[in-house]
């Protein structure tokens, strides 16, 4: 008899009661003929009040019968205008309510964003730049580092070896002029915890006695820079207030003179055919001193003494072009020669 979306109020026996009907349409005539015969027996006030019409009452909503709630509120507004259901809020409502952007909003929004890219572009080109020549200098620090651990972990003597070659030609090694723009570098260690050359008859180190420490390192676009500039120890930066280290003891294109011990890549036993020979370096010894080329001596004088700092000067550069000018973002590494330290200084 009950029915969930109409409810209203009949009379019945002289008593009031709220009903809902599952089909009014069969019931209204049993209702009819009820509520006649008891009209018969009741008097004139009471037949008023019970044949007067009743308010709707807006139905109660529930999910079910495989419609949402939404779909009910509407039905319900359809049926009962003055009804005081509310709109669903826009949390409340299902995927059906949610509002997506429109073609023409999107076209603004992404052409705004082409417009910034195009205005920060230059920015970021000059912070890459400068990031490349920084994230070279620390990849060199790495290295001397790894060097330095290496010889004091093994009591043996390492060698760092700096090579630059034309960075136009994709191909390593190349034999093309100039050779600016890429810099390789190459660990390698002796085998037997002793220099391997003889210090007053200095030659090649022997391939065959020496062991590799880690892969080749290979960095575009900077160049070894022999530096020009006297540092004042005073200055706005910390590159003007570095250590003035003299040309012979400072890795660059300029200096030093070539190692009198150079040594070749790849080594092994028997000793392979040599892809790169490396005449500027750094040894390490097995306490961790750190010097220019080699520990050579002539006529009872080492050549390349310990200092108390070398340097190796780095420059970024467009291709295989050096920069006609010393550019902005010049960089110096500085070691110590007692304690092996690295230290980066940048302009």
């Amino acid at each position: 008899m009950f029915a969930r979306n109409i409810t209203g109020w009949v009379c019945a026996k002289g008593q009031r009661a709220q009903v809902r009907f599952a089909d009014y349409r069969p019931l209204i005539p049993r209702l009819r003929s009820s509520t006649v015969r008891q009209a018969d027996h009741q008097l004139p006030p009471q037949r008023e009040r019970a044949s007067a019409p009743r308010p709707a009452v807006a139905p109660r909503l529930r999910d079910e019968g495989g419609f949402s709630l939404l779909k009910q509120r509407e039905r319900a507004s359809a049926f009962f205008p003055t009804s005081d259901v509310r709109r669903l809020s826009s949390t409340e409502r299902g995927p059906e309510g949610v509002r997506g952007f429109t073609l023409l909003e999107l076209l603004i929004v992404v052409g705004i964003i082409g417009l910034l890219l195009v205005l920060i572009a230059p920015a970021f080109t000059y912070i890459k730049g400068g990031t490349d020549v920084t994230s070279a200098a620390y990849t060199i620090k790495g290295v001397l580092d790894t060097a330095r651990t290496y010889a004091k972990a093994n009591n043996t003597y390492t060698w760092v070896g700096f090579y630059e070659e034309n960075v136009a030609n994709p191909a390593s090694p190349n034999p093309d002029t100039p050779a600016v723009g890429r810099l390789i570098m190459s660990i390698v260690a002796s085998k037997d915890g002793t220099t391997i050359y003889d210090p007053s008859s200095p030659g090649t180190i022997d391939p065959t006695r020496l062991t590799p420490v880690t892969k080749l390192i290979k960095i575009d676009n900077v160049h070894l820079w022999t530096h020009t500039d006297a540092p004042s120890a005073t200055g706005s930066t910390p590159f003007d207030t570095r250590q003035n280290v003299p040309p012979a003891y400072c890795i660059g294109d300029a200096s030093p003179t070539n190692s009198t011990t150079p040594f070749q890549y790849p080594v092994g036993n028997p000793a392979p055919a040599a892809q790169y020979t490396f005449v500027k370096a750094v040894q390490f010894s097995p306490r961790g001193e750190a010097r220019i080329n080699n520990s050579t001596i002539s006529n009872g004088t080492e050549i390349f003494p310990l200092q108390t700092a070398a340097e190796i000067g780095l420059e970024p550069t467009h291709g295989a072009t050096v920069p006609a000018s010393i550019p902005a973002n010049l960089v110096a590494i500085q070691f110590t020669g007692v304690g092996g330290n690295v230290r980066i200084y940048r302009r």
